[in-house]
């Protein structure tokens, strides 16, 4: 079976220095290897092709047969990776702690503990009623669960 430890070290060699970053590798039975990237700018078909041919250049298919799978998160995926948090700062996100309660705003701010959210609907109260706590909400890594950008189409 192909190592997910030798394909993190060949795309982190690759992308060593761009705006790109390996969110996940992930070898399935069957040598089906998902590679899964994100940017600062966005991920683009031809980089991930690129990538595609670049790995496959460390492997002999004659001794061993696999498949690979070289994408862009997608829409509505969770965020794994603080470099995620920061290159979605005031965007809309929803989180869902381990408590199972989940809680909608802006991210508002990324540090090495975790995340503040402007709490959905906060800005629609009269500010001299708002306190600290009614607006805005920390949530510590080590509490959320799943965290998700929320796309909005209007």
């Amino acid at each position: 079976m192909i190592d997910s430890k030798k394909i993190e070290t060949i795309v982190n060699e690759y992308l060593e220095g761009s705006e790109k970053f390996l969110v996940s590798v992930n070898v399935r039975p069957g040598n089906r290897v998902q590679v899964l990237l994100d940017g600062e700018k966005g991920i683009k078909v031809a980089d991930c092709a690129l990538l595609s041919k670049h790995i496959q250049t460390f492997f002999d298919r004659d001794k061993e047969d696999f498949e690979m799978e070289v994408s862009s998160v997608g829409v509505g995926s969770p965020l794994k990776m603080l470099r995620q948090y920061h290159i979605n700062l005031g965007r809309n996100i929803m989180v869902l702690g381990h408590d199972l309660r989940k809680t909608r705003g802006k991210l508002v701010e990324v540090n090495e503990q975790g995340i503040k959210l402007e709490k959905e609907g906060a800005g629609k109260k009269k500010k001299k009623d708002q306190t600290e706590e009614d607006k805005f909400v920390f949530f510590a890594f080590k509490d959320i669960k799943e965290a998700k950008i929320q796309v909005s189409f209007s």
